[in-house]
């Protein structure tokens, strides 16, 4: 039952990141179009799967670093925790290599499932790291 509520609070934690990284590349998108028409720069379209990936990584590890929940997790009660000393850069990238272009995820889902423990992503294993419910203070 444990497994179930904080899967499910962690799949909507993860709708609302993604939704935060959406309206993040769409104002990029509307910031910047006007200038590729005018120039005529199209093949800069070729480098916007790479920003995304950059913008995943940065965000989801930067609020996770510092803040020890992204915007989504925050909303959901929901902390990254280090299970062996503290939450680093490394560890937070580590575990967030697998939301690049959101696809690989499901990869990380299936391989936490079926690997030994009580992980729910097999990136969270390789980080030594875990997302626990926080209690509202």
């Amino acid at each position: 039952m444990y497994m179930e509520s904080i899967f499910i609070k962690r799949t909507l934690a993860f709708i609302i990141d993604a939704l935060i990284i959406t309206a993040i590349m769409w104002i990029l998108s509307a910031l910047v179009y006007p200038l590729i028409i005018v120039t005529g720069i199209f093949p800069i379209f070729n480098v916007w799967l790479i920003l995304l990936a950059f913008i995943i990584i940065v965000y989801f590890s930067y609020m996770e670093k510092n803040k020890g929940a992204t915007l989504g997790k925050d909303v959901m009660k929901l902390r990254v925790v280090s299970l062996e000393g503290e939450l680093t850069y490394k560890k937070a990238v580590t575990r967030n290599l697998s939301k690049i272009l959101w696809f690989p995820i499901i990869f990380d889902l299936i391989a936490g499932s079926l690997s030994t423990g009580n992980y729910l992503r097999y990136l969270d294993k390789v980080a030594n790291t875990d997302v626990e419910v926080h209690a509202v203070e």
